[in-house]
């Protein structure tokens, strides 16, 4: 891992290059007193292709993963303070790479920002930003075209003044806490965030990892499941290994991380002036770790007690972790309120915000610039607090454990939250995103049917019922004259969600398969290079698989708690 170079070697300062062009009304970055550079980066390269006989397209509304690093030094003039300070020393803020279970403060850092405030934050701002080489994982773009997937880490390290007292002393690099996963619609009018508990027991693929000198060092991954916190800091995997994780978990690409550390809810608290909180009943916990003494209704809190609050198990329904996620949504929707209604007015407040936000933020490369940030933040700021939907994961408790200590995806509604998703369906405006699916599914399917007889499919079962794999090829070839299908067992990984990959001189038997089995868009992979004549397709399988005959579709709904981030804690 590598960061940031921190402060300038030109003895220039930097906010002496920002300067306001009236055509557009945005700062501009100027180097060397000439011409204004662009104040946003564009993508710098196109995204890989696949390997093999059939190369692995995105899917619509996906792209690529993040391309090799840029022979050329990677960053353009705007981000001219990167080059040459990536490598060799170590991030200042090794320590501060943590938690944020209750990521309110960044996330309405994002949301709310504005040109207005690019140069109060370049100035500000830059030193405090540390960065994570992750490699080919994610996107080299702060925000590209189509939906958006960013995760937001909790690292439970206890480092920092006060924070031993919150659990595990020994725990020294620290792991994946709680996660969120912030999904933004294409339009940007919407985004869900989905919490992934840390004792969720999930498969951890292998992964690459980028050494201080420089080499890649592959982590395998975990033999079988395994908690989701030891996604980070476990044998050494760092953020990269976490959005591997989510990807494999929810059949998204994750563009982008960030991390926070315990210090930055107190941070961010103290800077909004405090976070409102409702309790229908008192909380006191002088005897526990948080030390917590709260009345019945509303109260104000900030700094150490709001950090306790966050961390608090008692006097909750089970007193676990499940019912803490609930009261950091709630957190998190509060602090978001606070920022738009009270915040975004002040720039002395946004900049004390910006400045304990990224004081305890650590990003990767894509995103690892104030210039980057201030992309994502103006197209997210877009966003709507009405539109925003806060969820849990939809869980089960392990079936495997006697005693039940950690949880597994529910088999029905956790595969239909991930096909929402995918197909980038609003929980807020299902109806509007629902047709835009529809039209989307009606275009890729636009074209000539091959005949049943002709298609060439081999079918693998990757997550679906026992024995689906066999089931549909009967169905196939008895029912529908598939002849041509065969049982190739069991995938070699699960997947999220069942998926056709076909070649595009295959478009034909592909729209045949898909009008045949009531396979949606996000479950149609176009390759980019022609397959041989005799070559199969490839149809594996997923949990959203109910049995041959089935429709595979995305959902309307999901029958799931959710909450938005513009209700109140207390009512009236």
């Amino acid at each position: 891992m590598d960061a940031h170079g921190r402060g300038q070697t030109d003895g220039a300062d930097p906010a002496d290059q920002w300067v306001l062009n009236p055509q557009t009304g945005d700062y501009e970055l100027r180097l060397d007193g000439s011409a204004p550079t662009p104040a946003f980066p564009r993508q710098r390269s196109a995204p890989p292709t696949g390997t093999g006989t059939a190369p692995r397209a995105p899917a619509p509304g996906r792209r690529g993963h993040r391309p090799a690093p840029d022979p050329e030094g990677g960053p353009g003039p705007q981000d001219g303070r990167d080059a040459g300070r990536r490598k060799g020393k170590q991030p200042r803020r090794s320590g501060r790479r943590k938690a944020l279970l209750w990521t309110g403060g960044v996330m309405g850092l994002v949301l709310v920002g504005g040109s207005a405030f690019a140069y109060y934050w370049y100035d500000r701002l830059y030193g405090n930003i540390g960065t994570v080489d992750i490699g080919d994982v994610g996107s080299d773009t702060a925000l590209a075209d189509g939906p958006a997937n960013i995760i937001v880490i909790g690292n439970d390290v206890r480092t920092g003044k006060g924070n031993e007292a919150y659990g595990d002393r020994d725990n020294v690099t620290g792991h994946a806490d709680t996660t969120l996963l912030f999904h933004v619609a294409e339009d940007r009018s919407n985004a869900t965030v989905v919490s992934i508990p840390r004792d969720l027991m999930t498969r951890i693929p292998d992964c690459d990892t980028r050494q201080s000198d420089g080499s890649t060092k592959t982590i395998p991954g975990s033999e079988g499941t395994t908690r989701f916190n030891e996604s980070y800091g476990v044998e050494g995997r760092d953020p990269g290994c976490t959005m591997r994780t989510v990807e494999q978990l929810t059949g998204l690409d994750v563009d982008h991380f960030m991390m926070f550390d315990f210090n930055a809810v107190k941070t961010l608290s103290t800077a909004v002036g405090g976070v409102e909180v409702c309790l229908e009943k008192p909380l006191k916990d002088l005897d526990g770790g948080t030390k917590l003494d709260l009345p019945a209704g509303p109260s104000t809190i900030q700094g150490e007690q709001a950090l306790s609050f966050l961390r608090n198990r008692h006097g909750l329904k089970n007193e676990s972790d499940l019912d803490r996620i609930g009261m950091q949504q709630k957190f998190v929707a509060s602090m978001l309120r606070r920022l738009k209604e009270d915040t975004l007015g002040s720039p002395s407040k946004m900049l004390d915000v910006a400045d304990a936000a990224t004081k305890s933020l650590t990003v990767d490369k894509g995103i690892g610039s104030p210039t980057k940030l201030l992309t994502l933040a103006k197209e997210l700021g877009k966003i709507d607090l009405k539109n925003i939907t806060l969820m849990m994961l939809p869980v089960i408790d392990n079936p495997d454990e006697p005693r039940p200590v950690t949880v597994v995806p529910d088999p029905v509604k956790a595969p239909q939250v991930f096909s929402m998703l995918q197909d980038d369906v609003s929980f807020t405006e299902v109806k509007k995103q629902q047709k835009k699916a529809k039209d989307k599914q009606e275009a890729l399917l636009k074209g000539p049917r091959a005949e049943a007889s002709a298609v060439r499919v081999d079918v693998l079962n990757g997550g679906g019922p026992q024995g689906a794999a066999q089931d549909t090829v009967g169905w196939l070839q008895n029912n529908e004259g598939v002849s041509r299908s065969s049982n190739q067992g069991n995938a070699p990984a699960k997947v999220a969600r069942t998926q056709l990959v076909y070649a595009p001189d295959q478009a034909d038997q592909a729209r045949k398969l898909a009008d045949l089995m009531g396979l949606p868009a996000a479950s149609l992979k176009p390759g980019t290079e022609d397959a041989g004549a005799t070559e199969p397709m490839t149809l594996t399988l997923g949990p959203d698989f109910k049995g041959a005959g089935v429709p595979v579709a995305t959902p309307k709904k999901v029958d799931v708690p959710q909450s938005r981030a513009d209700e109140k804690m207390c009512k009236g």
